[in-house]
């Protein structure tokens, strides 16, 4: 251990919540922001209808008049479909600190020779690193691996916000098929994999136990005990007034198949998130021959919020942070035990609304151009 176990409890417990409560705050006030001020994406429209022909944009007011923090550091000051799609991490904490570090470094203005990819690339290398330390048995290394795996997820950002700074682009943007995009998703599932793999062999060499409490057998048949599963005091036989507690390590094509059943939840919100990015990106921001108060009304609405604050809980960054949470405080196996079916169920409930609402979107945005 780092430090003492109670100790880690308090401070982990108090970081926790501090990070709810300014994610939450955080939401709030985005939230508000959309309501009451000019959204950049719309303000630029070559094509309205004549409902809009007197008014490009329904808010006039500019955030970045109000705001006392700069927008150059500010996550909130350019929402986009991507942006209300990120996780909290990524977007409260992670994007502000890219931009403070772009700052100070001039990444984006004078390390010319250091590209988006090649950040990317790095990452992978971090990643690497990062699972090697995850297959040690010390919980004091494996806390140092995954201190290197949310590097790597600050790189990830890193490398799209000097991107955007290079290309001028104000907020969060998906530039789906481009050179860039490939090699970044790419680069992510490698990272990805890494980790996944470093938990495998960890869990493969260091297996978590299960057993069966009840009397002892003499009295009670094998097939009646109770089943029970633990991670933790793994070395110790419990005895209780009940009984006797089996204990036996879990086979390793059972700790496979849980790992193998949250891998595979990873991959379809990759693929859910990166979807509905797509799909919103291309009804209300690219198209710019649907009507413009209807695709603004529409992004400003509290049933747009809803359906993509709830990607920003199951895609796939969400999962990763969760992952290293758990790793750190050393139940990794008691969270995939936890998740493996159930994360499924959230992904469902996600895919089903982000449906629904892509056709109400389209319906309501192309029946502008059919009237």
């Amino acid at each position: 251990m780092m430090w003492p176990s109670s100790q880690a409890s308090k401070i982990l417990t108090i970081l926790f919540i501090i990070v709810v409560i300014y994610c939450m705050y955080m939401d709030t006030f985005l939230f508000l922001r959309i309501k009451n001020y000019k959204i950049d994406i719309f303000e630029r429209v070559e094509n309205v209808t004549q409902e809009t022909s007197t008014s490009q944009s329904i808010k006039s007011q500019n955030y970045e008049d109000v705001t006392w923090i700069p927008c150059t550091i500010n996550p909130l000051c350019h929402p986009t479909v991507k942006a209300l799609m990120v996780d909290h991490i990524n977007h409260y904490i992670y994007g502000p600190l890219c931009a403070i570090v772009d700052i100070g470094l001039g990444v984006s203005e004078r390390m010319l020779f250091l590209t988006p990819n090649m950040i990317s690339l790095f990452h992978v290398f971090v990643a690497c690193v990062g699972a090697k330390l995850l297959t040690c048995q010390s919980l004091a290394v494996r806390r140092v691996a995954i201190v290197l795996f949310q590097i790597r997820m600050f790189l990830d950002d890193l490398d799209g916000h000097v991107a955007r700074e290079r290309k001028h682009i104000k907020g969060e943007r998906s530039e789906v098929g481009s050179l860039g995009y490939w090699v970044d998703g790419i680069c992510d599932s490698l990272g990805v994999t890494a980790m996944m793999i470093g938990i495998l062999m960890y869990l493969k060499n260091n297996p978590p136990r299960r057993g069966y409490k009840g009397t002892p057998v003499s009295i009670l048949p094998y097939h009646q005990l109770k089943e029970i599963n633990s991670s933790e005091d793994i070395e110790k036989d419990h005895t209780a007034e009940i009984g006797i507690s089996y204990k036996t390590k879990v086979p390793l094509p059972k700790i496979i198949q849980v790992i193998g059943l949250f891998s595979g939840q990873m991959v379809l919100s990759s693929l859910a998130w990166n979807r509905y990015i797509d799909m919103y990106q291309d009804v209300l921001e690219n198209c710019t021959e649907y009507d413009v108060v209807r695709r603004e009304t529409t992004f400003m609405s509290g049933k747009f919020f809803f359906a993509t604050g709830l990607w920003r809980i199951v895609n796939p960054h969400s999962y990763l942070h969760v992952l290293s949470l758990a790793v750190f405080c050393d139940k990794t196996w008691t969270f995939l035990k936890a998740v493996h079916y159930s994360g499924y169920v959230c992904l469902v409930i996600a895919v089903a609304i982000s449906e629904y609402l892509v056709e109400n979107i389209r319906s309501l945005v192309v029946s502008s151009m059919d009237g």
